[in-house]
């Protein structure tokens, strides 16, 4: 269940589909309630408690989204501003922009790490992925990673092969480490066949959509990219990529992030979520007219349909 870094936002409210690929429907939930800036910018679930990372704090349901909890800086998390949240059991990760505060008691209570108390390459943390005690965070200054639950970390950046050090999205496999970077000038797809301590980038040049790519999943060799170009897939690990865009059926060229399960591939585009079945060739779109809070769709996972 717990694969993805940047996961399910649906710009102004957190969006939960049910029913069938053929026909998707979408209850909207209001961490903040009514009248209020419900930006969600990732969603993680873990056990019956999902957790959205919003613009103001770190939200928690235990009840399908009916009602929340609330978590800010003045109960001890790093910052208010939360982009990335991941959680595995009832240890919690939340990637703010002052830090990465970790909760090993489902969000009671944080331990931060910073640049000053554990060497992150940035407190701004843009994603966050864990598998047991080593930890991979997405930084504005590149990619960190520890082997040992946060108490320290070692740093990627361009000199160790990365497109930029604008890092937005990061995930891993057994030895392979995905990063998105999103600089223009720069940026692209890099993957770490060593675990992170080496890199090689791939851009334009090996066919993705853009060099500003938001987002990165991988099953097997087939890695998916978001660019702000399309969804660009390669079947060869990254060497080669095919790119698709709003001709192919996308509701948006511009894409945030992306997720693929079971033979179906999700987009987050800034005109609704997309979902392809062909491996990309066409896609179809759902927007507020299937139920959406809104059409700017920041992230996707998907669990048991």
């Amino acid at each position: 269940m717990h694969r993805l870094v940047r996961h399910l936002s649906l710009g102004l409210v957190a969006a939960i589909a049910s029913t069938s690929h053929a026909a998707l429907t979408f209850t909207n939930y209001l961490p903040y309630g009514v009248g209020f800036n419900n930006s969600v910018n990732a969603v993680s679930v873990s056990g019956g408690a999902i957790y959205a990372a919003t613009s103001s704090a770190l939200a928690k349901s235990t009840n399908g989204g009916t009602s929340w909890t609330l978590y800010t800086t003045s109960g001890g998390l790093a910052g208010n501003t939360v982009r990335g949240v991941y959680a595995v059991g009832n240890t919690v990760y939340a990637a703010t922009t002052s830090g990465l505060s970790i909760s090993t008691i489902g969000g009671g209570s944080w331990t931060n790490r910073t640049v000053a108390n554990s060497g992150l390459a940035s407190n701004d943390v843009r994603g966050i992925y864990a598998v047991g005690s080593t930890l991979y965070a997405a930084t504005t200054g590149g990619v960190s990673i520890s082997t040992n639950g946060g108490v320290s970390w070692a740093n990627s950046t361009t000199a160790n092969g990365l497109g930029a050090n604008s890092v937005v999205g990061i995930y891993a496999v057994g030895s392979n480490v995905y990063a998105a970077t999103e600089l223009i000038t720069g940026g692209g797809a890099s993957i770490s066949t060593d675990g992170g301590s080496t890199w090689t980038n791939y851009t334009t040049a090996n066919g993705l959509g853009s060099n500003t790519v938001r987002g990165i999943y991988a099953v097997g060799s087939t890695v998916y990219a978001a660019t702000s170009g399309g969804v660009s897939i390669s079947t060869n690990g990254g060497l080669n990529w095919t790119n698709y865009t709003s001709a192919n059926g996308l509701g948006n060229s511009s894409i945030n992030g992306v997720f693929a399960s079971g033979g179906t591939i999700y987009a987050a585009t800034a005109g609704g979520l997309s979902l392809s079945t062909n491996g990309g060739l066409t896609w179809t779109n759902y927007t507020t007219a299937n139920g959406l809070g809104s059409n700017l769709v920041r992230g996707v996972f998907e669990s048991g349909g």
